[in-house]
């Protein structure tokens, strides 16, 4: 049992919400943390076809089976029951309810309209390298990226050649079809290839629906279900009223690398160390762990990258209150001065704002003290 440090914010949550949710990406490893969490607690499928039949036909008679309350896993699958939970929650306090589903956009369109500040919502994603520290290697970048952060892998129970593989037929077959009805998957699958090999990149919907043959709002119709489906996710640019034009473009990534890898036909480690994607996959790897992490502490997602129209560019903008911790990232294992570039070209008014300035990379030499760090992944990672 690998422990997940969302579990102390899910505890937490319960001391003030009747109803707390948990989302994420199927096989993120929800079912598992809720039920070892709470042992006590009835557990319910909703993908089961019988249980979702006494659901739909006495919901009322379904929720207040069992005065503690209950698990109902994959709750999406009967939005109607939603509702009377409301009602159940608002008459009986003392009833906890988890609920958990992969389909953040069936979802949470639920909750919103049944159980609006009744139920804390959480998102559980893929392993944190902090996470596995300790159970898997994390000293090797190539390995963790062609690995990816699924908990069956690092748990021993799968392995990435199969894994990956089932998960886009599965992905493919079950939220595609059902969410956007998609006839040539195909197609879809074309277009999910050519996301991976923009990791990192400007995202482009012209460029995508030439390459793809569809239409350009069919193209944002798609991306919108991936993020919904925790596919990817998107980095917006930084901002500001000055007189350097800033891109407002926002750059693409994955939630893992391993799913990544799979899609760009990456085999093993010898093949992603000289692979011209390297560098964005590692990139992709420093990103969606800190939004793993900020996810892990109930935090949103509005990480921020730099960027100006002479091509000078920050990586990564976290925020820290009203200001913010700037990375730039390299999968090198050498330091090279120009890696500081991008810190030394920003504006004066995000210059003012950057309370930590750090370059990271593959390589062991650190520098902790000066003004720009110089830090291993593991070191910012790892934690």
């Amino acid at each position: 049992m690998i422990n997940r440090k969302l579990a102390a914010l899910v505890q937490e949550n319960l001391n003030y919400f009747p109803v707390v949710t948990v989302t994420g990406p199927r096989q993120s490893g929800k079912t598992t943390l809720i039920r070892s969490m709470f042992p006590n607690l009835p557990y319910y499928s909703l993908e089961n076809p019988d249980t979702r039949a006494m659901a739909y036909e006495d919901p009322m008679a379904f929720l207040l089976q069992h005065n503690e309350g209950m698990i109902l896993d994959e709750a999406q699958n009967v939005p109607e029951m939603l509702s009377y939970l409301q009602g159940v929650v608002d008459e009986h306090r003392e009833r906890k309810f988890i609920l958990s589903g992969s389909s953040q956009f069936k979802l949470q369109n639920s909750i919103t309209q049944s159980l609006a500040g009744r139920t804390a919502v959480l998102e559980l994603f893929p392993l944190t390298i902090g996470e596995i520290e300790g159970i898997s290697e994390t000293d090797d970048a190539d390995r963790l990226m062609l690995q990816g952060f699924y908990p069956a892998i690092h748990a021993g129970d799968n392995i990435p050649r199969l894994f990956y593989p089932a998960y886009l037929r599965t992905y493919l077959e079950r939220d595609v079809r059902q969410l956007l009805q998609v006839k040539d998957l195909y197609q879809f699958q074309t277009f999910l290839r050519l996301c991976a090999g923009r990791i990192g990149s400007l995202f482009n919907a012209s460029e995508l629906s030439n390459e793809v043959g569809v239409s350009v709002n069919t193209i944002r119709s798609w991306v919108s279900i991936l993020q919904a489906s925790y596919i990817i996710f998107m980095v917006h640019p930084y901002f500001e009223n000055s007189r350097k034009r800033l891109t407002k473009t926002s750059k693409l990534y994955f939630y893992d690398t391993g799913l990544a890898c799979y899609l760009l036909g990456i085999e093993n480690e010898t093949q992603i160390s000289s692979d011209r994607m390297r560098g964005h996959l590692f990139e992709n790897m420093v990103v969606a762990d800190i939004v793993k992490q900020r996810a892990n502490e109930g935090k949103d997602n509005d990480l921020m990258f730099y960027r100006d129209s002479n091509g000078n560019e920050i990586d990564l903008l976290v925020p820290n209150q009203q200001s913010f911790e700037g990375y730039e990232i390299k999968s090198s294992s050498t330091y090279n001065s120009s890696f500081e570039k991008g810190f030394k070209s920003v504006t004066d008014q995000l210059d003012a704002r950057l309370v930590r300035r750090a370059v990271v990379y593959c390589g062991m030499q650190e520098r902790r003290d000066a003004k720009i760090e110089l830090l291993n992944y593991r070191t910012l990672l790892a934690v």
